[in-house]
This record gives C-alpha cells, structure tokens and sequence, in this order.
C-alpha cells in the first residue's frame, strides 16, 4: 500500500435490524481515523444477504450514527463517482468481477448439489479429515449460466503471510485456504468476494473489522491475489467483552442495541467517549474526551490486542462528566420535560431548584423517569402521606417532636423572604436550636414533615426548595398529624 495515498476507511454494517455496540466502535475507529488523516469514511450496506435482512434497517444504522455524529462523507444518502454504496445495487458490478475471474480459469460453477456436498462432508468426518472443497474440485469447469453457485479456484495452495496494524506479522498454512463460493444460486455475492470488489471499486485503503476476521483473511489474500490487486491495511479490532472479561459481549450478555442507550438518556458524547477507551489507549490520564479532541489523540498504532471490556458503571460515571458540561437552562428544561411526562409539574423557578437536587442524583437523563416512576420526587410536587409516627426521632415521644416543630414554625413564620434564597441562610435558622436540643430530635421530624421520607435531602435544602410558605404549610400538616 502506498503510505502517500489518501486515506479512505469503511463501515459495512448488514441491515439485520440490530446495532452492536461492537460494530459502533468500529464504525467510530474508522471514522476517527479518516478524520485525523484528512481522508474519506464512507458508510456502505452490505445487504446481499437478503434472508437476514430486516425491513427499516439502514435507516436505522443511519440514524444510529447520526445520533453519535459520526457522519460519512459517502453513504446512502451521498454517493460518489463509484456509485451507490448499497451492496444490491451493485449486483452487475460483481459479475464483472466474477466473470474476469471465470475467463482467467480462476472461477467454476459449482457442479454438485446439496446431498453429494453433504456426502462428502460426512466422509471427512469419519476419516477425521477437514472437510475442503478444493479436494473436490472438478477436473474440467463447466461454462457458467447463474444457475450454479460460482466459487473461486484458489490460485495457489501455499502459506500465507501478511501484516495486521494491530496484531504484526501473522500467518496461516494451506488448510487455511478454500474455494469459497464467489456468487450464490440467487445471483447475490457472498461476503468474501463483495467486500474486496467493493473496496478496491471504492479505493478503501484501510479495512478495519472485528478480530474474528483474522482466521478467513488468508481466503481474503488469496481472491486479492487471483485479481491481482493489492492487499489494503488490515487493522484488526480487539473484542468488546463482558465485564467480566470471560467472553465477548453478546445479546445473551445484555448487550443493547445502541439507540436503547439514547432511549435510556445517555448523551451521544458520553456513548463515544466510553467507546473509544475500549480496545485504544491515548497514552495519557486524559479520560473525558470530546469528538475533536479523540480525532486529534487517535493514534492507529495504539490499538490494543487485548479485549477491552464493556463497564456499565464506567459509562455512568462518564455520561455524568459529560452531563456536568451542559447549561443550567438545558438541564432544567430536560428534567422539566421528563417530569412534566410523569405528571409532576410545578412553577418554574420551584423546578429549577428541584433541577438541582435531581440533578446530583443522576448519571443519565433517563434516571429522572426511573426516579419519577418510584415515586420518589412525587414529595416535591404532592403534599406527602405518611404516618405520623415517622414524625418520632428514635422512639423519642411524639410530643417532643411536636414542641420542636412548633419552635420551628415559629422561627419560620417571623423569618423574612429572603431567608430563603438558598440553603445556608435555611440553615442558619434552625441549627443552633437543633445543636442545643439534638440534632436528630430537631431535623428529623423537620425532614418528615417536609418531605414524608426517611430518606430524603436535608432539612435545609428542602427548605430552600419549598420556600417559606409550602414550609409553612406542610409543617402544619404534620402538627395536625400528632394533633
């Protein structure tokens, strides 16, 4: 490959309706990739296999990267001189190639059928054999019409060797290599042969994919070399595993289609973030990055071998940081928004402060609906039920709670507007009466009173949030409870 030319990188996602969170961060590496060499990233839909296809689907791989601002430069949407991206479209493209292969004497039609495949198969077995259809490869090639599958006649049985960005300098021996089928009955390409025809039409220089490629890359090496075409760069991705590193991260793992992590309120900043630290390593104690900033760090060479894995609590802890860098005014309309969904409404300046507290409890947006939908924020919009009981600090008398309250309200009531405005001046109220009395036998029955719970901010703060006269009243609300 000549390091001079530009660099061009690919996502070849299949529409099956699903988008693993693995083929984002390859999708992503290109991407990174292309950007930081002023080169091309182009979104291609291979969908030749139209069994597994799944109606909607590259709309939603489109969407999906969209959400995450991973923009192609060449997609569905924007197609370039080669054509349209979308593998069936390009089906005359593909027979071209096939038939250069056939006129070489590099390509057959496939003369067996299913039961003589099957037979051969099972001979293999019970001599304890790899099965290979090479073995079995024809002596004289009929002409090929389409209405056999065409496979590929390996144009050398050798050991192959090749260099991988990431994993150096591998190899494979013969077995390793087959005469895979090129095109199938149906007249749609396999794989194998699309994405090469594919990337060599579309100047990939390049290929990055999963690791799990490595084992079929010397059948890859060997239809390269039967189109006498170079080889692009491979670069190997490490697997996203459990987290508990014991195997890769499947579906059975929990594994999410990646629009349900936008469902779930994490930002699209966090979600690239998190997965650009999977598998690559800046070389730094930098861990926030923004898009820019990971295109400038993104270094191919630090590509990790190893698997990296998927922490569901790393992305939390990521997704707030990058929450932390949001306005006020997008906060408080987000937790408005989400509220008002549940039915929680108030006035604005009450929910900006109730923003705030909510705020500090959440990691991702989609927590507020989980928070709401348990009832615990329903104290802030709801005059709260409970038993009055509760009121008693550690099986104190009721009574006593009932004196500190009256001082309290007391205190409240010739208290000025002002005393309000936030939570210190709250406390500064109460706290050396609560110092002098107990502190527990003082603020406790206060925080029931205020909020109905257990557990709950302190006393000052909802204080603050109620402002003097809800106080007021929900005190009163608890006095009529001892009454």
């Amino acid at each position: 490959m000549n390091d001079t030319k530009k660099v061009v990188t690919r996502f070849a996602p299949s529409p099956t309706g699903f988008m693993h969170i693995g083929g984002i961060r390859t999708a992503l590496f290109a991407y990174l990739f292309a950007k930081k060499m002023g080169g091309t990233f182009i979104l291609r839909i291979e969908d030749t296999d139209k069994e597994r296809e799944v109606p909607g689907s590259i709309e939603h791989i489109q969407e999906s990267l969209k959400w995450l601002g991973i923009n192609p430069d060449i997609g569905p949407n924007n197609p370039a001189e080669f054509g349209t991206v979308i593998q069936s479209q390009r089906l005359p493209l593909y027979i071209e190639y096939a038939k250069k292969l056939v006129e070489k004497g590099l390509a057959y039609p496939d003369p067996y059928t299913q039961e003589e495949l099957d037979a051969f198969r099972k001979k293999a077995e019970e001599e304890k054999r790899p099965f290979l259809y090479r073995d079995h490869r024809p002596e004289t090639f009929e002409t090929w019409d389409g209405s056999r599958p065409l496979r590929l006649k390996v144009p050398e049985i050798k050991r192959y060797k090749w260099v991988d960005a990431v994993r150096g300098e591998l190899e494979a021996g013969e077995e390793a290599l087959d005469d895979f089928i090129l095109i199938k009955k149906d007249g749609y390409p396999t794989y194998n042969f699309a994405h090469i025809v594919d990337d060599l039409e579309m100047g990939v220089t390049h290929v990055m994919r999963g690791d799990e490629f490595i084992s079929s890359t010397p059948r890859f090496l060997s239809l390269y070399d039967a189109l006498e075409i170079p080889y692009p760069v491979f670069v190997s991705l490490p697997p996203i595993l459990r987290d508990d590193r014991s195997k890769k991260l499947g579906k059975r793992d929990g594994a999410k289609d990646i629009l349900e992590y936008r469902n779930e309120g994490y930002l699209p900043e966090a979600m690239l973030n998190f997965l650009a630290l999977i598998g690559w390593n800046p070389g730094t104690e930098q861990e926030i990055f923004t898009m820019e900033e990971l295109i400038q760090a993104f270094d191919i060479n630090k590509i990790q071998k190893a698997g990296g894995a998927f922490n569901e609590d790393k992305l939390d802890w990521m997704n707030k940081e990058h929450l932390k860098k949001i306005g006020e005014d997008v906060v408080v309309q987000e937790v408005f928004s989400r509220l008002e969904k549940q039915g929680l409404t108030g006035e604005q300046n009450f929910v900006k402060k109730v923003s705030k507290i909510i705020f500090e409890h959440i990691s991702k947006w989609g927590d507020i609906d989980t928070m709401a939908g348990a009832g615990e924020l329903s104290f802030y919009f709801n005059t709260p039920e409970y038993d009055a009981s509760l009121l008693s600090w550690k099986g104190d008398a009721i009574e006593n709670s009932k004196k500190h309250l009256e001082w309290v309200k007391e205190k409240l009531s010739s208290s000025s507007e002002n005393d309000f405005d936030n939570a210190d001046t709250t406390k500064s109220l109460v706290f050396d009466y609560a110092t002098e009395q107990g502190r527990g036998n003082v603020l406790w029955p206060l925080r029931v009173a205020l909020s109905g719970r257990e557990k709950s901010p302190d006393p000052f703060t909802l204080l603050y949030v109620f402002g003097k006269e809800e106080s007021l009243k929900r005190i009163d609300n608890a006095l009529s409870k001892i009454s």
